[in-house]
């Protein structure tokens, strides 16, 4: 690592959240550049101007997404000696990484591409490591530092039970030797930072039961006997160190349209002694399915724009009794529309999370509100970070320019906080 590197302590960090321990930030992955060169740009452009609207006078952190060009030419020359004198400057901080994208995630056909590599790939392993080493230099004292990253692979690229196995059982060594490394700076640096894996529907890993299962099945026997041999540890030790540093990014859109309530969803996760790195703020498309043909042609209609060519835009479908039924993308689960018996659809589309309602079609924001108000009751995690990159897709009279949208949705969240703790006051004040 580059030398000349000093390490900024900031008291009391609580972002613009009052009473609480969170720290709030938006992940800049809605800012396009694959360059180091071109991510500074964006963070100089946007980042002080939105500080001085939302926290003039008080420590700003930042969601760094880092591609893996980026990451590497961050890591180069003076590179990050500059980025940390310019966050001292502007009385900034970074404590979390968006390591989900390892390549270019804006101005080309992304869908599937984005789990590559995945995580039976040392580029993915390599990746991640160059951005455990940046947020090692940047994180400041006294702060857990979180890198969301894909939830190992994707699963319509497997045709077997015993492919998978062999995936996840490969990813979990790549993991155990992550973990080395992240013991290894907390015990030199005293900092603590751990890995999110960041399920999402038709991931090899994509709902809360997968989660448990492969932290049951394969990360923690498997990378445990790994770091045992490795480290020379007892097996209790390496278990605790695996549950320290590998936990989960929970995406509120991605559990939403899995159809998992934040109480169930997050309960089972704390029961089962899997924690939370970061919480994802983020709101999918929900809609109820008409009876009569006119009204689901309408539907179509109003759903076909959003069928887009970059991402993919996983669809789950509710029926009455309760099963789901999985499309891969939007594109193709349109036609079915018109015939299909489900009540309900929800789509993988990150729309702007301040609004429920918009030109006709709702968004999963219902979840999103459960989970911040289910957090301040149970602090299970300190990093939340808006997720919201869809602006395009907002109807015309709603669109602002990035700087005032972002800043739209911060305002939103802090909102939800200030309800939630009068709300709480009013029903002190009645019971009392």
């Amino acid at each position: 690592m580059p030398g000349a590197i000093h390490t900024t302590i900031i008291p009391n960090l609580t972002m613009q959240i009052a009473h609480s321990p969170l720290h709030l930030t938006y992940c800049t992955n809605i800012h396009p550049g694959e360059t180091w060169a071109q991510v500074f740009a964006n963070l100089q452009a946007h980042l002080p101007r939105l500080k001085s609207k939302l926290s003039p006078d008080r420590p700003f952190g930042i969601g760094l997404r880092l591609g893996a060009i980026a990451a590497e030419q961050l890591l180069q020359s003076t590179n990050l000696v500059q980025l940390q004198q310019w966050l001292t400057v502007h009385n900034l901080y970074v404590f979390t990484l968006n390591g989900f994208p390892y390549g270019n995630f804006h101005g080309e056909v992304i869908k599937d591409q984005v789990y590559r590599p995945d995580w039976t790939a040392r580029d993915r392993a390599y990746y991640t490591q160059n951005l455990i080493q940046i947020l090692a230099v940047l994180l400041p004292e006294g702060i857990e530092g979180s890198i969301s990253t894909l939830p190992i692979s994707y699963k319509p690229w497997f045709t077997g039970r015993d492919a998978m196995v062999l995936a996840l059982t490969q990813a979990t060594g790549h993991l155990a030797n992550l973990v080395a490394l992240l013991n290894n700076i907390a015990q030199k640096t005293g900092k603590v930072i751990h890995l999110g894996l960041e399920p999402e529907p038709d991931g090899l890993i994509e709902n809360t039961e997968e989660l448990v299962a492969f932290f049951k099945h394969f990360l923690i026997p498997k990378g445990a006997q790994q770091l045992k041999k490795q480290l020379g540890l007892q097996i209790e030790t390496t278990e605790r160190l695996l549950y320290q540093h590998i936990k989960v990014c929970y995406d509120t859109c991605h559990f939403a349209v899995e159809f998992e309530t934040p109480q169930e969803a997050l309960g089972k996760l704390t029961q089962s002694g899997i924690g939370i790195s970061k919480i994802q703020l983020s709101s999918a498309i929900e809609v109820e399915i008409p009876q009569n043909q006119p009204d689901r042609l309408a539907l179509q209609k109003r759903l076909q724009p959003f069928a887009e060519s970059t991402y993919l835009h996983q669809v789950i479908a509710q029926h009455q009794d309760g099963h789901l039924q999985r499309y891969r993308d939007l594109g193709q689960a349109l036609p079915h529309l018109l015939n299909t018996k489900a009540q309900q659809w929800r789509t993988h589309f990150h729309v702007p999370i301040f609004l429920e309602d918009y030109g006709g079609l709702k968004s999963t924001q219902t979840h999103l509100i459960q989970t911040l108000s289910y957090i301040q009751s149970h602090p299970i995690c300190q990093h939340l970070e808006i997720e919201t990159y869809t602006w395009d897709v907002l109807p015309t009279d709603l669109q602002l320019d990035i700087d005032t949208a972002i800043e739209r949705e911060y305002r939103w969240v802090l909102q939800q906080f200030e309800s939630d703790r009068a709300r709480r006051r009013s029903i002190a004040h009645i019971i009392n």
